[in-house]
C-alpha cells in the first residue's frame, strides 16, 4: 500500500481540532467547502450551458434547413422543382422543403405587430416532426388550404384561438391613381404551435405555399430550398455534395454560417465561465496550501519526536499530503454529488424557488426558451473531478515538503 496504517492514523489525527489547534480546523474546513462549492458550481453552470446549446440547436435545426438554396442572383428561385428533385437524390440528404419566406403585419381587433411569415406545404408541414408534434391546439391536419398555423405565444398575445380570422398586410401595396393602397388578405387559424422558443411561438406563421406565393407575389417560384440532411453534424461534407449538385444554379448557406455569431457566442460564453469558474477551485486549493502550513509549523515538535523515533523523511511527507489530500478529496467528492444532483433536477428546483419567492427566474423572453435546460456532459464532469484533484494534491506538495525537511534538533533546541 502507498500509505501505511501508522501514516493514515497520524493524518487524520491531525485533521481533527484539539482547543488550541482549532483554527488550523477552520481553515481546513473552509478549503473543503470552497472546493465542494466550486466544482459543484463549475458541473452545474457547464451543464446549463450545454443545456442552451442542445435546446437551440435541436429547434433551430428542427424549424429551418440544415442547408438554405437561394438563388444565385437574388429574387424568387424558379424551376425549384427540377432543383429540389436533383437535391433529394444527393446521398445524405433527408428532405428538401420549398419555402417561401418573408415579413408582413398581424392585424387582430386594431392591435397591429410585425411577423414573420413562412410558406410551406401542406405534406411538408406535417412532415417536420418539430412543428407537427408540438400543436397545442387545432391540429396539424387542419393545416392547408387558406387554414394557417401560428405560435402560443402570439395567439396569447393576441387573444386568438382555432378557428378566429388574423388578418396579413404586405410589405409591398397595390399602386393605383392615388396612390399605394396595402394589401390585405384574411386567413383562418387551423392550428397553433408551441415549440418552446420564445421567438418562433411569438412571431412565426406558417401558410400554405400557394397562398404564400400570392400573398408575396413570387409566382410559381420560391424564396429558398430548405434542405435537411441525415446528420447536421457533418455540415461540412453535407454542403460540398449539395453544392455540387446545384452546380451553379443556387448559392448555398448552411446552418454554421446562417447562425455563426450567435453560436461562436454560446461557445466564448462557455469557454469564459469554465475558467473564471475554475478560480474558485484554486482559491481553495491555496487555502489547503495556507492551513498546512500553519499545521507543519504548529506540529514541529511532534514531527522532531517522530524523526528521533525512526521515521523516515517520505514518511513524514506522506503524513502531511494525506492530511491534505483528504481534504481536497473529500472536498470534490461532495461537491461531485451536489453538483450532479443539481443538475439532474434543476428546472424543478427552479420551480420550487419561484414558487417561494414569487419571482420569475427565467424569463422566456430574454433566454428564447420556455424552461430552463441541463445537459451533463460526463466527460466535462471528469475533467472538472480531475482539475479539482489535480489542484488539491498539487497544493499539499510544497507544505509537505517543508514538514519532511525540518530539522529535529533546531524543532527541539528550545523545546
Amino acid at each position: 500500500m502507498i500509505f501505511t496504517a501508522f501514516e493514515r492514523m497520524v493524518a487524520m489525527r491531525y485533521l481533527r481540532a484539539r482547543r488550541q489547534e482549532g483554527f488550523i480546523s477552520v481553515i481546513a474546513g473552509f478549503s473543503l467547502l470552497g472546493i465542494a462549492l466550486g466544482v459543484a458550481t463549475l458541473i452545474i453552470v457547464m451543464a446549463v450551458m450545454n443545456g442552451f446549446r442542445a435546446e437551440l440547436l435541436g429547434r433551430v435545426l428542427g424549424l429551418n434547413g440544415h442547408l438554405n438554396v437561394y438563388n444565385m442572383r437574388g429574387g424568387p428561385l424558379p424551376d425549384f422543382d427540377i432543383l429540389a428533385g436533383k437535391l433529394r437524390n444527393t446521398p445524405g440528404v433527408s428532405n428538401v422543403t420549398p419555402t417561401v419566406e418573408g415579413q408582413a403585419l398581424v392585424s387582430v381587433r386594431g392591435v397591429a405587430s410585425g411577423a414573420v411569415i413562412r410558406g410551406v406545404r401542406a405534406e411538408d408541414f406535417r412532415a417536420r416532426p418539430t412543428l407537427a408534434n408540438n400543436v397545442i391546439r387545432g391540429s396539424a391536419e387542419e393545416f392547408g388550404e387558406d387554414r394557417i398555423a401560428i405560435g402560443s405565444r402570439m395567439a396569447q398575445r393576441l387573444g386568438l384561438s382555432v378557428g378566429d380570422q388574423i388578418t396579413l398586410i404586405a410589405p409591398q401595396g397595390n399602386v393605383t391613381a392615388f396612390g399605394t393602397v396595402p394589401r390585405m388578405r384574411s386567413y383562418p387559424i387551423g392550428a397553433i404551435f408551441d415549440v418552446g422558443m420564445f421567438e418562433y411561438d411569438n412571431s412565426f406563421i406558417f401558410l400554405p405555399l400557394a397562398e404564400a406565393q400570392a400573398f408575396f407575389r413570387t409566382g410559381d417560384a420560391v424564396t429558398s430550398l430548405e434542405v435537411f440532411v441525415n446528420d447536421p453534424m457533418q455540415i461540412v461534407a453535407a454542403r460540398a455534395a449539395v453544392q455540387s449538385a446545384v452546380a451553379g444554379d443556387g448559392r448555398v448557406v448552411d446552418w454554421q454560417q446562417s447562425n455563426a455569431s450567435f453560436f461562436t457566442a454560446l461557445q466564448v460564453e462557455r469557454n469564459v465561465m469554465f475558467l473564471i469558474l475554475s478560480l474558485i477551485i484554486m482559491v481553495a486549493a491555496f487555502n489547503i496550501i495556507s492551513s498546512l502550513i500553519m499545521l507543519v509549523k504548529d506540529k514541529g515538535r511532534d514531527i522532531a519526536i517522530l524523526r528521533t523515533m525512526g521515521a523516515t523523511r517520505g514518511m513524514v511527507m506522506r503524513i502531511f499530503f494525506l492530511s491534505g489530500a483528504s481534504v481536497g478529496v473529500t472536498g470534490t467528492l461532495l461537491g461531485l454529488a451536489l453538483g450532479v444532483s443539481f443538475a439532474l433536477n434543476i428546472e424543478s428546483i427552479r420551480q420550487v424557488i419561484q414558487g417561494l419567492t414569487g419571482t420569475n427566474l427565467f424569463n422566456a423572453e430574454i433566454y428564447f426558451l420556455s424552461h430552463l435546460p441541463a445537459k451533463i456532459d460526463w466527460s466535462e464532469v471528469v475533467q472538472v473531478t480531475l482539475m479539482a484533484l489535480g489542484l488539491s494534491f498539487a497544493a499539499t506538495i510544497y507544505p509537505s515538503w517543508r514538514a519532511a525537511r525540518l530539522d529535529p534538533v533546531e524543532a527541539l533546541r528550545y523545546e
